[in-house]
């Protein structure tokens, strides 16, 4: 596999500003093309990046057939798409022998994300899941250095993001998904992608909700360390922002803040995914591993529904 053929599905400013720019820099892959819901979009993001449209919901099938014959020249795919969006044509490009470089979450139900990796494994196909933190080296090399030295007595994370926050103009603000989901559902993975591979799996949450938008979870590991979790895209701009930090016989340890150029990161992702077709050796953040966070957050949502 001298040059991985990857493809790009979705349109959005995610695709625009993050997905097509990796794909186009990496020397070891081929951009095979884009697909989009809206051909429209799908052609002018593709024509600046120099590769091929092909058909979205105006092909006469759903844009199914346009999608079909991406991936038939395609080794792997790429997904800027809304999470149940994402899991069925995820499991539908695993089925044609594509590998899997998703977005985080995978999708927001279970059965959607199992879907995933049920197919993935069947198909023999290398997955991985973008969690930026353990890709983007600086985080990536703390969360292993910290899973490395353990002796944790707790943990405490903050994703604040001011999305909807007074004064914001993200062009993420537009996602539908992300204002009926919040930040439990957009940032909650960024949290749990951390503490995970640190202090071990979470065998129970408790989560609570207050409005607009600001979720609280504790969560119990694993390890029998317990760690906290406090989550929104309602915050003031004044008042956003993201850490984590672990407590514990050797002291605290503060995760770095800076992360980087997104595009550079999911450059390192694709890297990752190259690693993973190539020797076979599942990435740590592979589709089974995004089935969890999507049953732990939804563990999480069904309490705060309950409530």
């Amino acid at each position: 596999m001298s040059q991985l053929r990857i493809a790009l599905l979705g349109t959005g400013p995610w695709a625009g500003r993050t997905h097509a720019p990796a794909i186009t820099a990496h020397p070891d892959v081929e951009f095979s093309g884009v697909w989009g819901r809206r051909p429209e979009a799908a052609t002018e993001l593709a024509a600046a990046h120099g590769t091929t449209a092909y058909a979205g919901e105006g092909d006469g099938a759903g844009g199914l057939e346009g999608l079909d014959a991406l991936l038939a020249v395609s080794d792997a795919v790429a997904f800027a798409l809304p999470p149940d969006v994402q899991a069925p044509l995820a499991a539908r490009a695993a089925a044609a022998g594509c590998h899997l470089l998703m977005d985080k979450p995978v999708a927001t139900t279970v059965p959607g994300a199992r879907a995933v990796a049920d197919a993935a494994e069947l198909a023999g196909v290398a997955s991985l899941v973008f969690c930026t933190l353990r890709f983007a080296p600086e985080t990536a090399a703390w969360v292993e250095e910290q899973a490395s030295v353990g002796g944790w007595f707790t943990a405490r994370a903050h994703w604040l993001g001011a999305l909807y926050g007074a004064g914001d103009k993200s062009p993420y603000a537009d996602s539908p998904w992300r204002r009926e989901k919040g930040g439990l559902w957009d940032v909650g993975p960024h949290a749990l992608s951390a503490l995970l591979p640190v202090l071990g799996d979470v065998t129970a949450v408790t989560a609570v909700r207050s409005e607009p938008d600001l979720t609280h979870l504790v969560l119990t590991h694993t390890s029998g360390v317990t760690s906290s979790a406090v989550l929104s895209l309602s915050a003031p701009a004044a008042g956003a922002g993201a850490g984590l930090e672990l407590r514990g016989e050797h002291g605290t340890a503060v995760l770095p803040e800076g992360w980087g150029d997104p595009a550079d990161i999911f450059g390192s992702a694709i890297d990752a995914l190259l690693t993973a077709a190539r020797t076979g050796r599942p990435h740590a953040c592979d589709a089974r591993f995004g089935l969890r966070l999507t049953e732990i957050l939804a563990e999480a949502e069904e309490q705060i529904t309950a409530r």
